[in-house]
């Protein structure tokens, strides 16, 4: 899924000493995808205890945008070398689907079954992803140097989301299957830093430059369904903010050693009635008392806190999140810019400090990291938490829905018609998608089939 922008690290600034340009989870959290200053890799996320390269290519020097739709065999990616083009390739038959050029560079991308978005500084280009024909620009949109916009990975109601302002919090609601903007919600009194969807479309949740609260609004009408406190003492730059694919929980990470897991429940309205005692009283008598507070720290009182948290080791380093279900378990997966990939277990009953399993190098041919530290220590109580902290021995596929890692090759995945397609595509049929070039120009045009 979408991570920070919703699920990427967005474009790379040069990447110095960091040994990852970009990351990205893919829309269901079964993939991981890394671009380097050699090539791109892929891997698969169905074990906890072994990192599978599903996909590695080192064609293409410098890459900073590398986005894999689902489990299939289509991946996007851009170029430090050629950032104003698009490439769209089949990696398992390494073939080049078509490519496509922009007039400024590309700053993120995002995938669903039905659309492709190419984001640009100050446009929005949207493609219908079967055929790559470009169906909408929306032109003049206000300047996104971060590129940061969200796409709903429920294909049937693709809404995209993009800043209104570049200076106060206001999202874009947009249709991208009927191609019209919904409506305008003022999300923060700050920039936008963070956006992302729930799994189904009906929810989304963002962050503003501070940092320091996080908002959920339906979709489309925009209405406030929650509201969570990051902290209070710092402001922060939120890198990764992703919805679990049930909806239950909220991940954000930021540039900080912690990451904040939320919990999407409302209690007060299911809370039983406390017996009559003198602390029930003054709880009673304190939330009343919000009513006659200053808005703002009315709102401070009432807003959640983290269900569980995790402290990294590190800290101002640049990473990704996302909550996933590996072997039938809950886990929280961190991947950082120096090439490394953490994973957690999260106890979905009581949360809490979140327990650190493995950590695997991604740019070891995907061994895992020797962390004697982790496997010899001692004994824990046999209490949940305890008890999925322990390695699984018994290989699993991951319970989580959408693409398996061989079901493409084996079965041949269709993307669902529309009202704008010809015919379904197989992603991984001898005909899924006829040969595409692009008509050379400045700007996207017209393609052409040979």
């Amino acid at each position: 899924m979408e991570a920070a922008a919703g699920a990427g690290a967005g474009p790379a600034e040069a990447a110095g000493p960091e040994a990852l340009s970009c990351f990205s989870y893919n829309q269901d959290c079964t993939s991981l995808a890394i671009g380097t200053k050699t090539g791109y890799r892929l891997f698969s996320l169905s074990s906890v205890e072994q990192l599978d390269q599903v996909h590695e290519n080192n064609e293409i020097p410098d890459v900073y945008i590398v986005e894999r739709l689902f489990s299939s065999s289509l991946v996007v990616v851009v170029s430090h070398t050629k950032p104003r083009q698009m490439n769209v390739y089949h990696f398992k038959k390494g073939t080049e689907i078509c490519n496509y050029s922009y007039s400024s560079n590309i700053l993120s991308i995002r995938l669903n079954r039905q659309r492709l978005i190419v984001c640009l500084e100050e446009s929005i280009y949207i493609h219908n992803i079967k055929d790559m024909k470009l169906l909408k620009t929306i032109l003049d949109t206000p300047p996104n140097t971060t590129g940061l916009c969200a796409l709903s990975i429920n294909h049937s109601n693709s809404y995209l989301a993009y800043p209104g302002s570049a200076t106060i919090g206001e999202i874009v609601f947009y249709d991208g299957n009927n191609l019209r903007t919904v409506c305008t919600i003022p999300a923060h009194d700050g920039p936008l830093a963070a956006i992302t969807f729930n799994s189904t479309g009906s929810k989304l949740a963002s962050a503003s430059e501070k940092g320091t609260v996080i908002r959920v609004f339906s979709v489309p009408d925009g209405q406030k369904l929650y509201e969570f406190r990051r902290g209070m003492k710092r402001y922060v730059n939120i890198s990764s903010l992703v919805f679990s694919m049930d909806s239950q929980f909220l991940c954000a990470s930021s540039n900080t050693e912690t990451v904040h897991i939320f919990k999407l429940e409302h209690t007060t309205d299911s809370r039983p009635e406390e017996p009559p005692t003198w602390s029930g009283y003054m709880g009673k008598m304190f939330m009343a008392a919000t009513n006659y507070l200053p808005a703002q720290v009315s709102d401070m009182m009432n807003q959640d806190r983290a269900f569980a948290t995790v402290r990294l080791n590190f800290s101002g380093q640049r990473n990704i999140c996302t909550l996933s279900t590996i072997q039938k378990l809950p886990r929280l997966l961190v991947t950082t810019s120096d090439g490394h990939l953490y994973i957690y277990n999260l106890d979905p009953q009581d949360g809490g400090e979140c327990v650190l399993i493995k950590k695997h190098s991604l740019l070891g041919s995907g061994k895992t990291d020797e962390n004697k530290e982790n496997d010899l220590r001692p004994p824990l109580p046999q209490s949940y938490a305890a008890t999925v902290a322990r390695p699984s021995t018994m290989p699993s596929s991951s319970s989580m829905p959408g693409y398996s890692e061989d079901g493409g090759a084996l079965r041949g995945e269709v993307i669902p018609e529309h009202e704008f397609a010809t015919g379904p595509v197989r992603l991984d049929d001898e005909n899924e998608f006829p040969p595409i070039i692009l008509c050379r120009g400045g700007h996207p045009g017209k393609v052409k089939r040979s």
